[in-house]
């Protein structure tokens, strides 16, 4: 099986920072960090702590969240191994603005403000890197709230899938696997709808044929979803 190349949006491998980085730039950045263990459900930090850290995912899954009003938490997006985030509040200054909650055991990098200022000084090739990853996240972030506007749920979902499958898809013949665990809340929280929606919908696709659910992982099952993507109705 191989990754699937993605028709826009975040390509396969393209946020992984850590495998990016020449074998000497990973090896410096791991001496300078030290090395964390979350449990699920444990927050790596929430809004309003200090952003001092910047953090690297080496292995496990963290989910970063909005806290809204009503007191319902809305996931921007997930982290998986090889992933930064807590950048934007470590490079600026100020308090944390979102949760980062692992969604499994998950151990983590971590370096200082001043510790990652020092490292990118002797590392210039790892700062582009950085510039890239965020630049490719703001886009993808922009593509959702373009989406909250003008999409109805069941197109926002059509695409969420396939925005993941552009990432982490692995294709088998002339199926596409979604290689990561996803419960139906989870989908909910990341498009703005109920989860009673989003089972629906699932369901809905499953009835077409157009993808499976096994083990909470997706399987798209062809490529008129991907044609439904670009040519909603």
């Amino acid at each position: 099986m191989e990754s699937i190349q993605g028709q826009g949006g975040l390509q396969s491998g393209q946020t992984d920072f850590l495998a990016r980085l020449s074998s000497i730039d990973a090896e410096h950045l791991i001496q300078a960090s030290q090395r964390k263990l979350f449990a699920k459900s444990e927050f790596v930090f929430k809004a309003g702590d200090a952003g001092r850290n910047v953090y690297f995912l080496q292995q496990g899954r963290v989910k970063i969240c909005q806290p809204a009003q009503d007191g319902k938490d809305v996931i921007l997006w997930f982290c998986f191994a090889g992933d930064m985030f807590g950048m934007a509040e470590a490079a600026q200054g100020g308090g944390r603005i979102v949760h980062a909650q692992a969604c499994e055991t998950s151990e983590v990098l971590v370096l200082s403000q001043t510790e990652l200022t020092e490292y990118l000084q002797t590392h210039t090739a790892a700062a582009l890197l950085i510039m890239q990853v965020m630049a490719g996240r703001l886009r993808a972030l922009g593509d959702v709230v373009v989406n909250l506007i003008n999409d109805d749920a069941r197109t926002r979902i059509i695409k969420l899938i396939l925005r993941l499958a552009t990432r982490h898809g692995i294709r088998a013949g002339q199926d596409i696997h979604l290689n990561i665990h996803l419960t139906h809340q989870e989908i909910a929280e990341m498009v703005g709808t109920t989860r009673q929606t989003v089972s629906s919908v699932l369901g809905d696709l499953q009835r077409q044929g157009l993808l499976r659910l096994e083990n909470r992982r997706i399987r798209i099952d062809s490529t008129e979803l991907l044609d439904e993507m670009r040519n909603p109705t």
